[in-house]
């Protein structure tokens, strides 16, 4: 069972969240093909990833990688089979496929390689220096200086 929540309300208090809502409206609706071709997901380290797509019977050719504003398209396309043979079973899935990542900002695609039917894309966190946070220095007066003298008498009795 399905539940359907309205996001309106939120997103008419709140600028630039667009993006999120969209995710999460698509989330919550589901698509029906995204079970091909199986992947995993997994963690290399703190800022790095891999996602490993099972593509049997593709060549490296066959298959396209697409990295472009936060999200990752990977499309696969098989080639004529030249097997002269007759089919009694085809197990092995020729069918043509599309599957989408959404990236967070500052994941970039570090590689993708391609072996034994299986194909890794790493991906990894490049956090740019001006969005790093940074310590900032507080400068002032040393605390001597910040106090108000009284006038002194002598002061006084000159003015």
């Amino acid at each position: 069972m399905r539940s359907s929540f309205d996001f309106a309300p939120y997103r008419r208090s709140t600028v630039g969240f667009d993006r999120l809502f969209d995710l999460l409206e698509t989330d919550l609706r589901g698509d029906a093909g995204e079970g091909y071709p199986p992947f995993d997901l997994s963690r290399q380290g703190e800022d790095s990833y891999r996602i490993t797509l099972a593509v049997a019977g593709f060549r490296p050719g066959d298959i396209e990688v697409v990295a472009q504003q936060n999200q990752l398209i990977i499309s696969g396309k098989r080639g004529e089979d030249n097997d002269e043979g007759q089919y009694l079973h085809r197990g092995i899935a020729a069918r043509a496929f599309e599957r989408r990542f959404q990236l967070a900002d500052y994941v970039e695609v570090a590689s993708a390689d391609f072996d034994n039917g299986l194909l890794k894309i790493d991906l990894r966190r490049v956090v740019p220096e001006a969005m790093k946070p940074r310590k900032i220095e507080i400068g002032g007066s040393s605390p001597a200086n910040d106090r108000l003298e009284a006038p002194k008498k002598k002061d006084l009795e000159a003015a």
